[in-house]
């Protein structure tokens, strides 16, 4: 009789080799309708990319192996470097070259780029979120650094090269490229920037000051340039702050650590000192919120494409393990209960998408049609507040579909599952989005009805979904400012929003599901708690990569 037990059998091969554009159910024909549709193919190569073994190792590799800190160097001289793993900068050497950071400008207004760049976005957060971070930010910086003419001039080339150079040097004489972070809270104050107090004093009068002070989260300090709010002599204003000054000198950085975090653990976040450092000022004194928030509105929408990435690769994975695992006389996928489970999930992952890429769509075209720019005003934290917070119960489930195959590192789910809470944290947590819903809705004229147009676009679809807008509109005229409501006013409007979304452009069975499960009927506070008369298997084929792939 043998002694070898170790044949494995009944196990799922890993998920990968595989296009992720094309394996989505939805996003091919949105990048279409969305005015991106002569993207595709670039879409498809990163997808391919992406989707390779390559690079779910080199994301494996890149989190494992995470970001150091050295303070001095061996003589004692202050240095205030990160050091990162190759797989780190290889991520990162993808996303550059691929011009995800800067697709966007590379094009005119309105021509689509905005949405194909998102659509790579959303392709390299499926696989590993966290070096997207200083590429979201480089991206969103360039709308603020144009309010100064000169440093846009003197910064965009860099900012815009497609060349990743993660070398220390001065932009405009040795980097060939730059990526920007931002630097906004400290701890005194977090969320109440106004509460900053990191201080800078005019040096004559050609915008230079000094800046003394800190910050509790900067993001990505290896980037070479900053966005930094500080009070000046006419209130809190906006600046950039260079890693390193004209003459090629180190700026006063002292990087006193980097956060240990939940997840993101291949991003260095961290804790800035600023003594004395030379700063540039962007925008006018006293309207820093004003100027950074350009900044914050396309970093808001990338925290809509993170966790649209993160929940349709947990989702596929989860559909994957199903199809090729056998449990109690067959496969799982054939299973009904799983059938809700992969239904339900899917249902949201899919609202989800179709929200993302309306909004990319209205930044898109903003700098060319009014009527859009209000409306990705109200759209952009609406679709913030609920994308955030369904991630880590979608990626949650679809981790406990693997069972404790999901459990491990090598399934990625873990990975997913940390990153998971982030969004709905940056950029403005639950409250700070639902309040900034009420301000949009009480100062922008026309907010509400700009709001309500788009989900009347559905009307006549679904009688429960047209009393769901209805609702909707009562609400927005009599209960819009109750702050102790924001919350649950919000929520509505981006279920219902996105109910109105699929009506228009997703298959009936969908959107009949989402809107009976979602507006109508009572529905499971878990997921997997469909009725079971809806069609629970043509739903859940849905969730498996294969079948559009």
């Amino acid at each position: 009789m043998s002694a070898v037990t170790h044949e494995v059998v009944n196990q799922a091969t890993p998920l990968e080799g595989y296009d992720l554009f094309a394996a989505d159910p939805l996003i091919p024909a949105a990048l279409e309708r969305e005015g991106g549709g002569w993207g595709a193919n670039e879409a498809a190569a990163l997808g391919r990319i992406v989707g390779s073994p390559e690079y779910y190792r080199r994301a494996a590799q890149a989190n494992r192996n995470e970001p150091e800190l050295v303070t001095h160097d061996r003589f004692g001289h202050r240095v205030d470097e990160v050091e990162f793993h190759p797989s780190y900068h290889s991520l990162m050497d993808t996303a550059v070259t691929h011009g995800v950071h800067s697709l966007p400008y590379e094009r005119p207004p309105g021509d689509g780029a905005r949405v194909v760049r998102d659509v790579l976005m959303w392709t390299l957060n499926q696989v590993e979120p966290s070096h997207t971070c200083p590429i979201s930010m480089t991206t969103s910086v360039i709308p603020a650094l144009r309010t100064n003419a000169e440093l846009a001039a003197a910064w965009e080339p860099a900012i815009l090269a497609r060349a990743y150079d993660p070398e220390l040097g001065h932009v405009g004489t040795v980097k060939r490229s730059a990526l920007i972070g931002m630097g906004m809270t400290e701890k005194q104050g977090g969320s109440d920037v106004r509460a900053n107090t990191s201080r800078a004093v005019a040096i004559g009068s050609g915008g230079e000051y000094r800046l003394t002070g800190h910050k509790w989260f900067t993001s990505a300090p290896m980037c070479d340039g900053f966005l930094v709010l500080a009070q000046a002599a006419g209130g809190l204003t906006c600046f950039l702050l260079p890693r390193v000054l004209p003459d090629g000198t180190r700026n006063a950085i002292a990087i006193q650590r980097l956060k240990d975090k939940l997840g993101n653990r291949a991003n260095a976040s961290s804790e800035l000192e600023f003594r004395d450092a030379a700063v540039w000022r962007v925008g006018d004194e006293g309207r820093g919120v004003a100027t950074i928030i350009e900044m914050v509105n396309g970093t808001r929408l990338d925290c809509v494409i993170g966790v649209v990435g993160q929940m349709r690769q947990a989702v596929h994975q989860a559909a994957w393990h199903a199809a090729h695992r056998s449990a109690f006389g067959g496969l799982l996928a054939d299973k009904p209960l799983m059938h809700n489970v992969l239904a339900d999930l899917e249902l949201d992952v899919e609202a989800a998408t179709l929200l993302m890429m309306r909004v990319s769509g209205a930044f898109d075209r903003a700098a060319l049609d009014p009527a859009e720019a209000a409306f990705r005003r109200i759209a952009t934290p609406v679709a913030k507040y609920w994308t955030t917070k369904i991630c880590t119960g979608v990626v949650r489930e679809a981790m406990e579909c693997l069972g404790g195959n999901g459990y491990v590192e090598e399934s990625i789910l873990p990975r997913l599952f940390r990153e998971s809470p982030l969004n709905a944290i940056w950029e403005g947590s639950g409250n700070v989005i639902a309040l900034d819903v009420l301000r949009a809705l009480a100062r922008e004229p026309g907010a509400a009805d700009t709001f309500l147009a788009e989900l009347r676009l559905a009307a006549g679809a679904d009688r429960r979904l047209d009393a769901a807008i209805n609702g909707v509109a009562d609400t927005l005229a009599h209960d819009a400012g109750v702050e102790a409501g924001a919350r649950r006013l919000v929520e509505r409007m981006a279920v219902v929003w996105a109910a109105s979304l699929l009506a228009r452009h997703a298959p009936a069975e969908v959107s009949d599901a989402f809107v009976a499960s979602r507006l109508a009927e009572p529905h499971g506070l878990l997921y997997g708690t469909l009725a079971p008369t809806l069609p629970l298997a043509t739903l859940a084929a849905r969730s498996h990569p294969a079948r559009h792939g």
